[in-house]
Formats: structure tokens, sequence, C-alpha cells
């Protein structure tokens, strides 16, 4: 589709309704929040056939401009996906409401009371690519923080993330709140997102998902303030003491399950003591199911059909049955490599060895670290959060899944009676 020009105008009116409504929804009650976001479920249960056949229009035009396997798969649509993204909606609802909770607090010794309460942000932008489920995540996630939303989704999912975005509001409006809440911009093609990225005071946040270009892009030119979601070149550890079944069945999920997804394992580092016995079994499993293995020379001594491992291998988020493969000599090689090569998502070790286990939890700085566990747990709908906003990959605010607490900033609220400071 090709892109619009830009009407700064309407896009600016766009972008100043988002603030007025974040106004109405920072004084909004958690009842209020709850009737929208139940509103939402049963209209997206209710609108399934007018959703998917936007959806069946993007998937056309996407095959037709070449988009890849694994952008396909996060593009599309089903009955069961979106019945999956309606129970996700229900269970923001039967969640805490952050808005309002006391962080901290204390009371002088002359009586002034101070707390430290949780406050939305206003409004929040979101950057996005072939991604409908995220138009509806970062909705309900936004809304039940006290949050309007302004989302760009991409050409490539322009024709769902409308019908979502209608069925959203039109909840909204049936809920008492204002449908501006939640709005797309995706009409204005790039230069919408530009925009965006340029909206300071209108915009008090910005979240970009998506490939690796897309987030560094966002990262060096927004104005706007930004939470870094990454890219997932994910491991996967062996040590010399991992279960056979363990080793097996952990990383062919980790991979198999759905490979399009940014907790999906990229690579498998295998200790050399362990690799004439763990390669052929973790291999056999996966080649069963499709998947293609790069390994380096050493692993490649023991499964020699393997595609010979090229450097870049070791950064590329494939998205797709492709996994590299590589034999270390210690667990210090292993997370060296880590450092090198990781984009600070998911990591885990397969271990019985419990030194190595703490040690792999203190050393390996990632977002999320796991012990003898699938890194497709990686993800804020199975950390109980509903959905997710994404998974921040920075060390500022908010680090790993983000769900409502991570949409929220805080103030303080000093109570007196009268005091004055000598």
């Amino acid at each position: 589709m090709p892109e619009t020009t830009l009407d700064l105008a309407t896009l600016f009116d766009k972008l100043t309704a988002a603030k007025s409504a974040s106004i109405a929804l920072a004084t909004a009650t958690t009842t209020q929040k709850d009737g929208a976001l139940s509103a939402i479920a049963a209209g997206i249960r209710q609108s399934a056939r007018s959703i998917l056949e936007a959806n069946e229009l993007d998937l056309a035009n996407g095959r037709e401009n070449g988009l890849s396997a694994g952008l396909i798969d996060r593009l599309t649509l089903s009955d069961a996906r979106l019945e999956a993204l309606a129970d996700a909606v229900d269970q923001i609802v039967g969640l805490t409401d952050p808005v309002g909770q006391a962080v901290r607090g204390s009371a002088l010794p002359n009586g002034v009371k101070i707390t430290q309460v949780r406050v939305p942000f206003g409004v929040v932008g979101a950057i996005y690519e072939a991604r409908p489920n995220v138009t509806v995540d970062i909705a309900a996630l936004a809304l039940k923080s006290g949050n309007a939303v302004v989302l760009r989704g991409g050409s490539a999912a322009i024709n769902t993330n409308r019908v979502l975005v209608e069925v959203i509001q039109s909840a909204l409006s049936g809920a008492g709140l204002p449908p501006e809440s939640v709005q797309t911009i995706d009409e204005f093609g790039r230069e919408g997102a530009t925009e965006l990225m340029k909206a300071r005071g209108l915009v008090d946040v910005l979240i970009p998902r998506g490939s690796a270009d897309l987030i560094s892009t966002v990262v060096l030119e927004s104005k706007v303030p930004v939470i870094e979601t990454g890219a997932g070149v994910v491991h996967i550890f062996l040590d010399e003491s991992a279960r056979d079944d363990w080793a097996v069945e952990i990383v062919h999920n980790a991979k198999v399950q759905r490979p399009s997804v940014c907790n999906s394992v990229e690579t498998v580092l295998v200790h050399a003591a362990a690799a004439d016995r763990l390669l052929p079994l973790m291999a056999a499993r996966l080649v069963e199911s499709g998947v293609t293995i790069h390994a380096d020379e050493r692993a490649r001594a023991v499964l020699p059909f393997a595609v010979p491992a090229v450097e870049e291998d070791w950064s590329t988020e494939h998205m797709s049955l492709d996994i590299t493969v590589k034999v270390v000599d210690t667990i210090d090689e292993a997370m060296a490599h880590i450092r090198r090569y990781s984009t600070q998502h998911t990591e885990s070790i397969i271990t019985n060895d419990l030194q190595n286990a703490d040690r792999f939890l203190a050393e390996v700085d990632s977002a999320v670290v796991m012990v003898n566990a699938s890194t497709r747990f990686s993800d804020g709908g199975e950390f109980g959060f509903g959905a997710e906003v994404g998974i921040s990959t920075q060390k500022l605010h908010a680090r790993g899944p983000m769900g409502l607490p991570e949409l929220t900033s805080t103030k303080w609220i000093v109570r007196g009676s009268g005091q004055t400071r000598s």
C-alpha cells in the first residue's frame, strides 16, 4: 500500500485528542476501566469475522509483497488467536489496578506525611510492525494503567489494525470513556511514525516493537523518551551435567513451538564434555521437526550434515526454523559468547550443577535469565501479566516483560497541616 502524504494538522489533532483523553483516563475509576476492557473483549469476539476478513487482505498483500515467513506468521490471526487475545483482555480485567498504589512513604517528625504513588504516563506511543496482537495487548494494558495510546502498527497490518481500533473505540464509547483514548496513525505512513517520534510534549513515552533496525531507528531518532524493547538473539547453554531429556525437549520447545517470536532460541551452546552425548539427541529431535542446524566446526564433527555456521549467524534473529550450534569448553566461554552476541533478551542454562546455575544467573546480564526452562516462558502472559507491552532490554525504569506497573510513573504526595520549614 502506498504511503499517504502527511497531513500535519490532522495528525496534530489526533495527538491533541489523545492528550485530552489521557486526562480523563487518569481519573477514571477501576470499575470504569474494567467495564471498557470487558466490552473490548466482547467486541473482539463479536467482530471476529470482520477482523479476520481484514486480516486476510493484509496477508494477501504481505504474500504479494514478499513478506518473510516469520512476519507472515506474526501477522496471521485465526479464530484461536483472536479468542486468546480476548481472553488476555479478560485476564487484565482481573489484575490489580496500579494507579494510586503506594510505592513507599514516611512521616516527618513535624507530622508532614510523604507518599510516593503510581500514576499513568499520560500518552503512550507504540511503533511496531506486522503484529496485530500488539494493537490489542498495548491498548488493553494502557487503558488499565490509565494511559491513552497512539499506535503506529505499520502498513503490513493496516487493514487489521483499523478494524481492531474501531472495535476498541466503539467499546470505549459504550463504556463512557473517550474513544480517542486509543488511536491509530497508520494512515500517515512512515511520515506519521517520524512525527510521532518528534511529538515531545504530546506523547510522554514511546515503545518500539519489531526488528532490530526498527528499534534502533526509534532509539536514535526519537525526541520522545523511549523504552527500548529488543530483538531476541536468545541462547541456551547445555552444560556438562545437563539431563538428556531436559536438554532435548527444552531446546526443541524453545525453537519449534513458535519460531517467529522474540523468545525463540537462536543459538545453542554445548559443553564439549557433553557434545558427543547431547548433540545427536538434540539434532535428531530438531531435524524431525524441520529445523536447519547451522553449526561450528566442532559441532559439525558430531553433526556432519549441519550447515557450516558463518559469523553472521551468531548475531541473527532468524524468526524461522533455523538454529545455530556451537561447542564450548567451559561455562566461562559460554557466557563470553553470550556477552558478545546477545541482545540481552533471554538466556537459559540446562544443568544439574547448582554452582553453575547460580553463576549463570548472577553473571549473565540479560533481562530474563533461566535455569532448566524453555525461553518461550519469557512472556508477559506467562508471567501472569495478562499480556505484555513488550520485553524491555534496557536497564532504566523497566526491564523484561512489561505489564501494568511498567506503564506507570510515580509522583510524590505531601500532606501537611500548616507546617513550614525551619
